[in-house]
């Protein structure tokens, strides 16, 4: 086992060794093996990873179970194991057909690891990239696995990744009364930090049930600050398919909680915006059903007209906020403005303000400037928790 252990952490050394070929490439944590394999001998380990958990072109559990470690079982988050889960769709548990090894869904009976998963595991290794937006749930599964983690004396590792979004700061601070898996913690919409330092603010707020912290460690990545724009190798999740994407998903994503299709059922998900009765008639699509991405999408088979954002990057990297114009003006063209917003809404908003804001007429400025006082706030507790300028 020793020998194998070596012949493939030299393997792995060396092909992390290749990012270095350009000065300053940013490298995830978990490509650092040689800081925490050795953290791993003997231990019983249970994985909560995705398609992104990736050293190169090697999968973690591949690259654990290749060097003799002993994992015990997989947990997975939205969207599955493999990544290939629509979203929002329940997935159960079942055997990984490349491993074997169990795998456990956080996104199917249970959002939270039970007692009895719990069992037998003396560390839990989280490697999972996220896009540093709050209603992306996998900061929520995190949440849980910290908490039953802290609740069954289990260590917990974050293998830390770059967030593509860590370059600002934006959005309300969610009214913690509207609590749900797409926002369970008081921050804003785009919350500028890697998933290991908010992992690090979770632990540190004493935001765990009951207030209690699990024993964590983070393996930080390299050459990563809050300026860089880290190109994502692989996408994240089914419909976040670009960069593209990845940078309109904090302004875009609210339009989920409206009448507008986000082009789910299309090549473009998150690059358009859309609905049958959208009177500007210039632009249109029509949404499919699409297996592994959007199997029953908003508006299936029906021609919606709208907005085509397959270029609108640029503004969000030029002004560095969530852009607000795309709603107001969605609104504003809404033939029936009173079922404009739908139950949903206030969730992804993190508040039951931003709906009445846009109702009332306020300029996008005017919203953004009530958005001013929790910011400054939130800013000053997540000073204390982060590893990168």
């Amino acid at each position: 086992m020793i020998k194998k252990y070596l012949n493939v952490s030299l393997l792995l050394i060396l092909l992390s060794l290749s990012v270095f070929s350009q000065e300053k490439e940013i490298v995830p944590g978990a490509f650092f093996t040689g800081e925490y394999f050795p953290l791993l001998k003997g231990k019983r380990l249970a994985v909560l990873a995705n398609q992104s958990s990736l050293i190169n072109n090697v999968h973690l559990v591949d690259s654990l179970l290749h060097s003799g470690f002993q994992v015990v079982k997989i947990f997975s988050p939205e969207h599955g194991f493999r990544g290939t889960a629509d979203a929002g769709e329940q997935v159960g548990n079942y055997r990984d057909e490349k491993t074997g090894l169990q795998v456990i869904s956080l996104y199917g009976q249970n959002q939270k690891p039970t007692r009895m998963e719990m069992k037998g595991i003396d560390l839990v290794i989280f490697d999972i990239q996220d896009v540093g937006v709050r209603f992306y749930t996998y900061i929520s599964t995190m949440h849980y696995m910290m908490e039953a983690c802290a609740e069954n004396s289990v260590k917990m590792m974050v293998l830390d990744r770059p967030d593509p979004n860590g370059f600002y700061i934006d959005g309300p601070v969610l009214d913690t009364t509207l609590r749900s898996f797409v926002g369970m913690h008081p921050v804003p919409v785009v919350y500028g930090m890697t998933i290991g330092e908010y992992a690090l603010m979770i632990n540190g707020e004493h935001w765990l049930k009951n207030g209690v912290q699990c024993e964590l460690k983070v393996i930080p990545c390299k050459n990563y600050s809050h300026s860089s724009l880290y190109k994502l190798p692989v996408k994240p999740s089914p419909n976040l398919t670009n960069m593209n994407a990845v940078y309109l998903y904090p302004s875009v994503g609210l339009m989920e909680g409206t009448e507008m299709s986000v082009a789910r059922g299309t090549i473009f998900p998150f690059e358009a915006i859309g609905c049958p009765q959208f009177p500007d008639r210039s632009f249109s699509f029509t949404p499919r059903s699409i297996p592994g991405i959007s199997k029953l999408p908003k508006y299936m088979k029906i021609k919606c007209y709208g907005i085509d954002l397959r270029q609108a990057d640029s503004i969000i990297l030029k002004n560095k906020c969530i852009n607000l114009q795309w709603l107001i003006i969605s609104y504003n063209k809404s033939e029936d403005k009173d079922n404009f917003f739908n139950l949903f809404f206030d969730k992804l908003a993190g508040n039951s303000v931003l709906k009445e804001q846009v109702n009332s007429g306020l300029s996008a400025e005017e919203i953004r400037l009530s958005w001013a006082a929790g910011l400054e706030q939130f800013r000053k507790i997540r000073k204390k928790y982060l590893l990168y300028e």
